[in-house]
């Protein structure tokens, strides 16, 4: 589980056991960019200019492009283009306003289990990937890209989920 070697296709299939649904992966992505622009305005709120939020996007898509598709790697960086965007565009907030939505995004993301609830047998993922610290960072650097991959580029995956086939 190194964050900095990911099999990013062993990733992508454990995804597919637990989010085969459409759904669950358009209220994810949609959470996870409200997550992002929180944390991004955050950042841009402690430092008061852009640059750095480039410098975080840059070490994050350097970590992945040596570990996900290119095609996969060209939509994150756009993801996260967007995002900073976004952050620049609006009026600068105080952090408080940044910080509040991002435990409601994260809840919306475990909502989202309970409505979109095909999950299938995860045992020989649980073996290699133990909950706790080291797969929240996993997790957390290749979320979009592995949501990405799924809404633009895996249109063979969007289902109900019921057919998804996992080890």
């Amino acid at each position: 589980m190194n964050p900095l070697n990911a099999n990013f296709t062993e990733l992508y299939e454990r995804h597919l056991c637990r989010h085969a649904q459409f759904g669950i992966n358009i209220i994810h992505i949609l959470a996870v960019l409200g997550i992002y622009v929180c944390l991004y305005g955050i950042g841009y709120g402690i430092v008061g200019v852009g640059w750095p939020l480039f410098a975080v996007a840059g070490v994050h898509s350097a970590i992945l492009a040596f570990n996900v598709p290119l095609k996969v790697l060209s939509s994150t960086v756009l993801f996260l283009a967007a995002v900073i965007a976004l952050v620049l565009s609006l009026p600068l907030a105080p952090i408080w306003v940044y910080v509040l939505p991002i435990y409601p995004f994260y809840k919306i993301q475990v909502w989202s289990h309970k409505v979109y609830n095909v999950e299938h047998d995860m045992t020989e993922y649980n073996k290699k990937y133990k909950k706790g610290f080291v797969l929240f960072v996993l997790l957390s650097l290749y979320e979009v890209p592995i949501l990405l991959n799924y809404l633009a580029f895996d249109a063979s995956n969007w289902s109900d989920g019921r057919e998804t086939q996992c080890p």
